[in-house]
């Protein structure tokens, strides 16, 4: 098998394209949560909450799916995590209505953590057979992740609305257990790196243990939870925010689809783009225009409903795109799956505690400017990272950092 991959290494990118367009259930899930809740006879907090706590359980699974990459390879990930997926989208067509705790345990869980086990597994392994264009490497498996989005919303609108959610479920999960397992068989770590990579500015590879003591992890790590609420807060309820300040309910459909696009133009332009000007440049730029969409969305009306929100889906599937090759600069391959997930817990306290946080202060319109001040806030932690980048990548010792 390697023989063949090293001769045509792009198979790594095309399963892992084919295993992420499948896996896009949070860019969807503005579908999903209307026939949910009428079959499933949910409110919208519980409906929307079932998104919190996918991608909570997302990051989770990141750090769980890391541990297994580096233990037993990707193909044991991907294959671990093609069970955990399917096996939730087959479960949650059997729950009786009205207990959204019971849907939360038999579709958020193991979907958020199927998924978490397939991205590090795709990811770290086409980043080491293209060490030497990790930013083409993420642009092109984060794209197909992009267009998941649009994928499942023309999949899911077509076969709920003829024959019901719960058979788009069955059929969901058929479709994943064939697609991601014949995927995640093909993966495959090489032997060596394909192409020599550029030394981390720790000048090793870092192990989770120590990486987790680093300033530098600390600084990224809030900047990935900060990111979340420009888009998070807004996704579930897109199709309501549409209809509500004048879009039609086609209109307001196919924003989702369009936001999608965006979330693929996003995560395939930025990654490349980072190649050339830099992680953190690019990052800067992301969040701000994160912070400023963000205060234009709580304006927008109409048609620039859609517009704005593709936008804010550009800014923030790039930065997510980003986010592996960042990891992987500051603090090397070898352990890179499971790094990669220690930073994708950001996202999920993000996930789960903006809309929390929200919630609890009774903030309806204000979800703009809690996004909007988290964007921000972001930002100056990303000018804070380049001070420490400037130091060097240096495990804490006695729980401070020593300058490089």
């Amino acid at each position: 098998m390697e023989a063949f991959l090293k001769k045509h290494r792009w198979t790594i990118l095309a399963a892992g394209a084919a295993i992420q367009i499948l896996t896009g259930v949070p860019a969807a899930w503005g579908v999903f949560q209307q026939p949910v809740r009428a079959e499933y006879g949910f409110d919208e907090a519980a409906a929307s909450f079932v998104l919190s706590l996918l991608i909570g359980a997302y990051g989770l699974g990141c750090v769980l799916g890391g541990l297994l990459q580096d233990k037993a390879g990707p193909r044991a990930a991907g294959l671990a995590g093609t069970a955990l997926l399917a096996g939730g989208f087959f479960a949650v067509g059997f729950l009786p209505a009205g207990r959204p705790w019971l849907f939360y345990l038999a579709f958020s869980a193991p979907v958020g953590l199927g998924s978490a086990f397939l991205y590090p597994a795709v990811m770290g392994c086409a980043q080491k057979w293209y060490a030497d264009k990790k930013g083409l490497a993420t642009g092109v498996i984060g794209g197909a992740v992009g267009f998941s989005g649009a994928a499942l919303s023309f999949f899911v609108g077509r076969v709920s609305g003829a024959f019901g959610i719960r058979v788009c479920f069955w059929a969901l999960g058929g479709l994943l257990a064939a697609v991601c397992g014949l995927g995640a068989a093909l993966l495959q770590d090489p032997a060596a790196p394909a192409a020599p990579a550029p030394q981390s500015p720790a000048g090793r590879d870092l192990p989770p243990g120590q990486m987790v003591k680093t300033r530098q992890y600390r600084l990224l790590f809030l900047v990935t939870a900060l990111a979340t609420p420009a888009v998070l807060l807004f996704s579930p309820v897109i199709l309501e925010l549409g209809q509500e300040r004048g879009l039609s309910e086609s209109a307001a459909r196919l924003s989702v689809v369009i936001g999608s696009v965006g979330s693929a133009a996003g995560r395939l332009a930025m990654p490349a783009l980072s190649d050339k000007i830099g992680r953190r440049a690019v990052d800067l730029a992301l969040f701000a225009g994160l912070a400023g969409l963000s205060v234009a969305f709580a304006f927008a009306g109409g048609w620039w409903v859609v517009a704005v929100y593709t936008a804010l889906t550009f800014c923030y599937s790039g930065e997510a795109a980003v986010l592996p090759s960042f990891c992987s600069d500051l603090f090397g391959l070898k352990h890179a799956g499971v790094n990669y997930g220690f930073l994708a817990l950001g996202m999920s306290a993000g996930s789960i505690g903006f809309p929390l946080a929200a919630r609890a202060l009774g903030l309806e319109a204000g979800r703009h400017w809690l996004a909007a001040g988290a964007a921000a806030a972001g930002f100056l932690l990303l000018l804070a990272l380049g001070r420490a980048e400037k130091n060097g990548v240096t495990p804490a010792k006695n729980g401070k950092n020593r300058p490089g």
